[in-house]
């Protein structure tokens, strides 16, 4: 396996939880923004796409973009959230999901890889999915998308390596540094 991008800050998932629960919707915010945004106009408005060369991605600026919009759209209308939820979660969801197809073609395109999965917790999303969808289609690749029974959320997984390890009697001093790669053997 040969990593080819990767996220410089959050993870797509992540992105979503956090808009989630700016807007006060809650948290986990994934199947609450994925539910309210079947029901709302992915264009209503616009958000940051960060421009991240190659093919790691962010969503930083992104999320930025999302908290100074709403900041502003509250300040002129305390309600405003109440009122264009569904198009707040689908404008959200199409740019996270615009964001992440364009590095996956961009990506298709340099190795001329057709065979495309989608994993984690965000693989649960429709937009995603349909994206996924849309893009056997047109682009003619062959996709590879989890029944939704295995759209395990990451802490689900970090959970069952820190099992294994625990069965391994793999363990660390509690003044070791924290790192986010995990390695297998």
């Amino acid at each position: 396996m040969e990593v080819l991008g990767q996220t410089i800050d959050d993870a797509a998932g992540e992105a979503i939880d956090k808009c989630s629960k700016v807007m006060g919707l809650g948290y986990p915010g994934g199947p609450i923004i994925d539910k309210l945004a079947r029901q709302g106009n992915p264009k209503a408005f616009k958000f940051a796409e960060p421009n991240i060369p190659d093919l790691d991605y962010s969503f930083s600026g992104l999320k930025t973009s999302f908290l100074y919009s709403l900041q502003k759209w509250v300040k002129d209308d305390p309600d405003f959230i109440e009122h264009h939820k569904e198009d707040i979660a689908a404008s959200l969801e199409w740019t996270i999901v615009d964001i992440l197809m364009k590095k996956l073609k961009k990506a298709v395109k340099q190795t001329g890889i057709k065979h495309v999965a989608v994993a984690g917790g965000v693989s649960a999303n429709n937009g995603l999915r349909n994206a996924f969808y849309d893009a056997q289609k047109r682009y003619g690749w062959t996709i590879y998308i989890p029944k939704f029974s295995y759209t395990t959320d990451n802490a689900a997984m970090i959970g069952i390596v820190g099992y294994y390890k625990y069965l391994d009697k793999e363990f660390c001093s509690i003044d070791a540094p924290a790192f986010s790669k995990v390695t297998f053997k």
